[in-house]
């Protein structure tokens, strides 16, 4: 993006895992660009990083793997409107305090809930799907507790999205038009 241009209006999508985020950062950056808005999807960054190396958890993995999604952030922000991060810092920060107990004094400087405009925390009530990157079946509510309390600790007053995928849509979308300056196009 060039000095001056504007910023995109950044939504972050965060919540445990198997709660729908991709279905819904990918939706929303659809319609919004059907809808004549300019947007992008940055997929999970952590998806890429273990496609080509077997998976490991260590505190500095965890770090990188929050740099990487950072760095896909800017790279898509470029000429697009609405920028839809499925996944942020915020899951790496959960991912490390869970897994390991703490996170690196690196990790906690790259999260920052204040760089987004809009947090739309997904509940998991929608069914489970296995994964190779998911491990925690039967404690997705525990989870997103933990995803409620961090946001409410860093003062971020998430949108809780839930039910059907309509359903989310909507929540999303009356979410993104209390924020959007004039009117947001029907999606």
């Amino acid at each position: 993006m060039s000095e001056g241009a504007a910023r995109p209006l950044k939504i972050a999508i965060v919540g445990p895992e198997s709660c729908g985020k991709t279905t819904l950062a990918r939706a929303l950056a659809e319609a919004l660009n059907a809808a004549g808005i300019a947007a992008a999807w940055v997929p999970e960054y952590a998806r890429d990083y273990f496609a080509t190396r077997p998976y490991r958890s260590t505190p500095e993995i965890i770090e990188e793997v929050a740099r990487g999604q950072l760095a896909a952030e800017q790279s898509l922000a470029g000429g697009v409107q609405v920028l839809l991060c499925d996944t942020t810092a915020l899951n790496c920060k959960i991912w490390s305090e869970v897994a390991h107990g703490h996170c690196s004094p690196g990790l906690l400087a790259l999260y920052r809930p204040g760089d987004y405009a809009l947090t739309l925390l997904a509940e998991a009530d929608i069914p489970w799907e296995p994964d190779p990157l998911r491990s925690h079946p039967t404690q997705r509510d525990w989870l997103f507790g933990l995803y409620r309390q961090a946001l409410q600790d860093a003062g971020v007053n998430a949108t809780r999205v839930h039910g059907a995928h309509a359903q989310r849509m909507a929540q999303a979308r009356t979410a993104l038009a209390a924020i959007w300056p004039g009117e947001l196009p029907k999606f």
